[in-house]
């Protein structure tokens, strides 16, 4: 039987990197730094790369504002063929859940493609301990698009294109 798995069509297949800092002003950049170096090995455009940064230092902000304790925050990036997802989490009290009023979470949209917040528990994250501690949690996704000249063209039909003869 032949090797159907990702390494032999050529395929990117999903990987994992799970990163957990404390939710101090000084460590918070390593995970932007993480978010950014992940976006340029996946040949994300340099726009692209920025947003991503953006992204991930505002809902490390949100995230650090409703933290129980002194308890770190946990990010796992996911890299696929299709793009990065990136959900993080911080142990909370019961009952507390993440802002979506306001500025910081409008940036949000704005920058990834997907976002999600909510309350969870660590049974039910990515790299949680299993047990009912509740969390808050945001994940974000920037999909990764890849254009060819032809793609300017045929893209959006209604868009007026000019093109250099």
């Amino acid at each position: 039987m032949g090797d159907t798995s990702a390494a032999a069509t050529g395929e990117r297949r999903t990987e994992r990197l799970e990163l957990r800092v404390p939710t101090s002003p000084t460590q918070l950049p390593a995970v932007r730094a993480m978010a950014a170096d992940l976006a340029l090995r996946m040949d994300f455009d340099l726009d692209a790369v920025e947003d991503l940064r953006l992204a991930v230092d505002e809902a490390c902000a949100t995230l650090s504002s409703v933290v129980l304790d002194d308890a770190p925050l946990t990010v796992v990036f996911e890299v696929s063929r299709d793009g990065l997802r990136i959900d993080a989490w911080v142990p909370t009290a019961a009952g507390v859940d993440v802002p979506r009023d306001g500025f910081g979470w409008a940036v949000l949209h704005t920058l990834v493609d997907t976002v999600e917040a909510g309350p969870s528990t660590q049974a039910t994250v990515l790299a949680g301990d299993g047990s009912a501690t509740p969390v808050a949690c945001i994940s974000l996704v920037k999909q990764l698009r890849r254009y060819s000249a032809l793609d300017a063209l045929t893209e959006q039909p209604d868009s007026d294109v000019s093109v250099a003869r």
